[in-house]
């Protein structure tokens, strides 16, 4: 069985026309959609109520985050493959089935897998990036990434990723992927699997860089296409995101890779990471808060 997982704020007509395209091309495999709406002031819940009555529909009284959020509907999932889906993208085809059958016919060690994101037009997102180390961020912020592509600056952005070969990819954008029960198992509670203390950003990353750690990998497979609007819940607090995603990735750093040696050095790497938040956001904000 899979479920299909969807986490919403305020995307109440880019979430109806995802409803809609998963109604429109509905697998053949038994499924289940589960939307978690956290908090929408504009009218998502009612919209899923009168328009899905088939959704089993999570109302939150505040907005809890994108990883609790997840971890609602993963609790509440009964499939044996979970898909966690953007509510701003759009199924094309039978991406739903064809997923759940390149999957099922992977190695055992296959544990998740991502499709090929693209814009509306049909243009190629680079949607997967290496794992976040300092090196690869410092690559990104400087610029050497793109200089040097094959070198560890250049280990984050993966300029050089072909997105017309199917292969495995390190950490794909949370955007569409689907796992399977067993390997979330892996590594955790299967019900509960994204650290809550990446509340928005970098919990993916997180969860996909301890499945990998035990041994999981993840499957780009390009002949999947699902097209994605791109932000759309993020765009409407764009200061607060900023600090967000900053500060995601300074716990995801010291989470995974500090040690006695390297903690004065990844704190004041942390250090610059603030900075560079506050000049990409013109001031300070407290970022999100449940």
């Amino acid at each position: 069985m899979l479920s299909v997982l969807i986490v919403n704020w305020n995307t109440r007509e880019l979430l109806r026309a995802c409803l809609r395209s998963i109604h429109k091309f509905s697998p053949t495999e038994p499924y289940e959609v589960i939307v978690v709406d956290n908090a929408s002031t504009d009218g998502s819940a009612d919209m899923v109520r009168a328009e899905f009555p088939g959704v089993n529909l999570i109302e939150c009284r505040t907005n809890s985050g994108y990883a609790r959020g997840n971890n609602m509907g993963f609790a509440a999932a009964q499939g044996d493959l979970l898909l966690t889906l953007n509510p701003d993208t759009e199924q094309v085809d039978n991406v739903l089935q064809l997923s759940v059958d390149i999957l099922r016919a992977c190695p055992p060690h296959i544990g998740c897998l991502a499709p090929r994101l693209v814009y509306p037009d049909g243009v190629t997102q680079h949607s997967i990036r290496g794992w976040p180390t300092p090196m690869g961020v410092i690559g990104d912020a400087t610029g050497l990434g793109m200089t040097f592509p094959n070198s560890k600056f250049g280990s984050y952005r993966l300029k050089s990723f072909d997105y017309l070969v199917q292969q495995l990819a390190p950490q794909p954008m949370g955007t569409f992927l689907m796992f399977k029960r067993e390997a979330l198992a892996a590594v955790g509670d299967p019900r509960k699997p994204f650290d809550e203390g990446f509340p928005i950003f970098f919990n993916e990353v997180d969860l996909l860089y301890r499945t990998h750690k035990a041994g999981w990998e993840c499957l780009y497979a390009p002949a999947l296409r699902v097209v994605h609007h791109g932000g759309e819940s993020t765009k409407q607090v764009r200061k607060s995101m900023i600090w967000e995603s900053h500060r995601s990735l300074v716990r995801y750093l010291k989470k995974h890779y500090r040690t006695p040696q390297n903690s004065l050095g990844l704190a004041l790497f942390a250090g610059l990471l603030y900075v560079a938040a506050f000049v990409r956001a013109r001031g300070y904000d407290a970022g999100f808060s449940a």
